[in-house]
């Protein structure tokens, strides 16, 4: 079975680390900044047996706005669901229920949160980022 929980107290933090220094959206990311990353946000860990399985979390102001980022499943666990279902928890959360926007990035699972209601921005004309010229080089690799 496997069971999904906040509690930042379970997560394996060598292990988020190691995924996603390996991601496409944050190679060889610092440990540090992992670390910085999971004090600032609220953090879901999906687990099996114990075992840190899959990652989440999402910036927000728990108000109007809220950002899911760093969805990772562990390669022998995808195909189950189990992102869908970690990016549902944040949606369904009580902390936010009537928050006007939820975003996130996604290369290659756009059919896997479509089906919970995400949607290309309405407006992508207003959209913009500003980036790091390091991690911007890195991104173009």
């Amino acid at each position: 079975m496997i069971t999904v929980s906040d509690d930042k107290s379970a997560l394996d933090v060598a292990q988020i680390h190691a995924w996603l220094a390996s991601s496409y959206w944050s190679p060889g990311i610092a440990r540090d900044l992992v670390e910085r990353t999971i004090a600032g946000s609220h953090c879901l860990g999906a687990y099996r047996d114990g075992v840190q399985i899959g990652y989440a979390r999402a910036i927000t102001d728990r108000a109007t706005f809220a950002w899911i980022a760093d969805v990772w499943i562990d390669a022998a666990a995808r195909g189950q669901g189990l992102g869908r279902r970690m990016v549902q928890w944040f949606v369904d959360h009580p902390d936010y229920q009537g928050i006007r926007r939820i975003a996130l990035v996604t290369a290659d699972a756009h059919g896997v949160y479509e089906a919970i209601g995400f949607h290309a921005p309405l407006r992508p004309e207003r959209y913009m980022e500003r980036l790091d010229p390091a991690f911007a080089a890195a991104l173009r690799a």
